[in-house]
């Protein structure tokens, strides 16, 4: 693990209940669309921005404990959840401009953002659009590393995943599916571990709207090959930034190395491992992870973002991958990411 520079001791704090009522679905409609949020707390604006087929139900048994100390807003993106689902653009650039603008309808000016798989994604597309709204960047199991996804993932990418989909909600598919997820948790099996989230996810696709909202969505990102974006040819831009990535280890969704490659790309970066956690590691040791989520945000200081120094670290550029550094398999990983992050780059 390699801590944040210049961390300060944790400050003082004035704990608050959170009442029942701030849980609930709130709405604000922006650009003509509804949005579906959940907002509590007061203090430092927190964003928790959930992964793809998800909601901001995710959080919800996080949201008390964090918003004791902040300013907690989790969205469901659109697409998802409660909120709309146009036919739209649902690309990680888009739903980076969403969150600014929800944000901006709600006072809110610049936060820490902590993002979960695809919202991994978009926490750091929204870092790399609006850098001087960004506090910290809080990644979870985050999509947008390297090219490796769960297989299940770049099946549904390809043509008639409408169909595969709609059968899942045919009479009889749950119990079938229930029981499949049943002996993979039998057999103790990395996919095993995240199942149970994972079907919950497919319970949040009821209807034609919601699968053709998921599988715009997915394609946005993955194709048959793998993840088709990436962030980390620009990684180095997060200096100065205080990261932190938390992960499990048997994540059968997006693989623990890619904390390891991500890791390596972001300069003074805290990376965290769940031990026996899989995709959902704030679901597999909630306690934890609010713990490491409050000491990061009370014991770094917000990025002091400067244009001056944005130009700077674009036109000195990504530091060279091999230049003074051991001939690792890691390394060497890394390396090949960085290539094929060329070929993925996301604007």
């Amino acid at each position: 693990m390699v801590d944040v520079p210049h961390r300060r001791p944790v400050r003082a704090v004035r704990l608050r209940p959170v009442g029942d009522g701030e849980l609930e679905l709130q709405y604000r409609v922006v650009h003509g669309y509804r949005r579906a949020f959940r907002m509590a707390g007061e203090g430092p604006p927190l964003v928790l921005i959930h992964g793809i087929g998800d909601s901001s139900a995710t959080w919800a048994e996080l949201i008390p404990d964090l918003a004791r100390t902040h300013t907690v807003i989790a969205p469901d993106l659109l697409g998802h959840g409660a909120s709309d689902k146009p036919r739209a653009d649902y690309s990680v650039a888009a739903y980076a401009n969403g969150v600014r603008d929800l944000l901006t309808a709600l006072g809110i000016e610049s936060a820490t953002l902590v993002g979960h798989s695809l919202g991994g994604g978009v926490a750091m597309q929204f870092a790399y659009q609006f850098p001087e709204r960004t506090e910290r960047l809080i990644l979870v199991s985050a999509g947008g590393v390297g090219r490796e996804v769960n297989p299940v993932l770049r099946l549904v990418s390809l043509p008639g995943a409408h169909l595969m989909l709609s059968t899942l909600q045919l009479p009889g598919m749950r119990l079938q599916v229930g029981l499949a997820v049943r002996l993979m948790k039998l057999l103790d099996t990395d996919l095993g571990q995240d199942a149970p989230d994972l079907l919950n996810l497919v319970d949040a696709l009821p209807d034609e709207t919601s699968r053709n909202a998921f599988i715009r969505t997915l394609r946005a990102v993955v194709d048959w090959r793998g993840q088709v974006v990436t962030m980390l040819d620009r990684c180095y831009l997060t200096e100065g930034m205080p990261t932190m990535l938390l992960w499990g280890d048997r994540d059968s969704v997006v693989p623990v190395r890619h904390a390891f490659g991500a890791h390596e790309a972001m300069p003074g970066s805290r990376l965290e491992i769940f031990e026996g956690a899989g995709h959902f590691p704030f679901h597999s040791d909630p306690t934890r992870f609010v713990s490491l989520v409050e000491d990061f945000t009370a014991s770094t200081a917000p990025a002091d973002w400067s244009r001056e120094h944005w130009r700077e670290l674009l036109v000195e550029g990504r530091p060279g991958t091999s230049a003074g550094r051991p001939d690792t398999a890691r390394n060497r990983e890394v390396e090949r990411d960085m290539r094929e992050a060329s070929e993925r780059s996301a604007t």
